[in-house]
């Protein structure tokens, strides 16, 4: 139980697309703290407007996230219920909300998470993969040389691992998975929850020739990568 003497900051997981996967119990929070702070308040306003929900909020991303956790905990040492919500998924995953986390619990406060949406969880759940340890990696670095030196240290564990790609860089990131090993077996989903969701799974190297046939990569990517434990 928190404590309910002293204001709390809750951690909220939003859609990652279809705002039909709010949970109750992040709407009945959102309506009742005194500030909310976002990632980014148009998002979040898009969000609060179509739940018909009006309250104050702040930005809170990662550029200026140490600056906006001054004024949050500011808010709680004043009574202020708070909660916080990145533009889409569960925070602090590859999302601001861990500096903000931290310094709420060191003054005092009691951080508490609702639970929900993930795009981490949501591709786990439809992978097919039966690794037992996953690694969440989130995005690797655009750099070549330093995102094909990462997916070696990756794909050489028996882990499995989740990584986050924009439609920009997909191809190169299969491309190395295929160039290091194409029969690695992979789940690829895009615009997960969206009108347009797909889900792709196989070998890297099968995949790799499915994108690559089309135009144009749109939506984000999310790539279930399989651990080498059968080799």
């Amino acid at each position: 139980m928190y404590n309910t003497k002293m204001a709390n900051l809750f951690i909220i997981a939003t859609p990652i697309g279809n705002l039909g996967d709010i949970s109750f119990r992040a709407v009945e929070t959102l309506k009742s703290v005194d500030l909310v702070a976002c990632e980014d308040t148009r998002r979040t306003l898009k969000l609060l407007s179509h739940l018909g929900i009006r309250v104050k909020m702040i930005s809170c991303r990662s550029q200026n996230e140490e600056f906006a956790a001054e004024k949050v905990i500011n808010a709680l040492n004043q009574g202020q219920n708070v909660a916080y919500a990145s533009d889409a998924g569960t925070p602090a995953l590859s999302d601001p909300g861990a500096v903000l986390s931290a310094a709420a619990s060191q003054a005092g406060h009691d951080v508490i998470p609702i639970p929900g949406p993930s795009a981490f969880a949501a591709l786990l759940s439809v992978s097919g993969g039966r690794d037992k340890t996953v690694v969440f990696e989130g995005f690797l670095s655009p750099k070549p040389g330093r995102r094909k030196s990462r997916l070696r240290e990756l794909m050489a564990m028996e882990a499995a691992c989740v990584l986050y790609e924009s439609p920009f860089r997909i191809l190169k990131l299969l491309g190395d998975i295929a160039e290091i090993d194409s029969e690695r077996y992979i789940c690829i989903g895009r615009e997960m929850t969206k009108v347009h969701e797909e889900y792709l799974r196989g070998k890297a190297g099968e995949i790799l020739e499915i994108l690559a046939q089309k135009k144009e990569q749109i939506g984000e990517f999310s790539l279930y990568l399989s651990g080498n434990y059968l080799k």
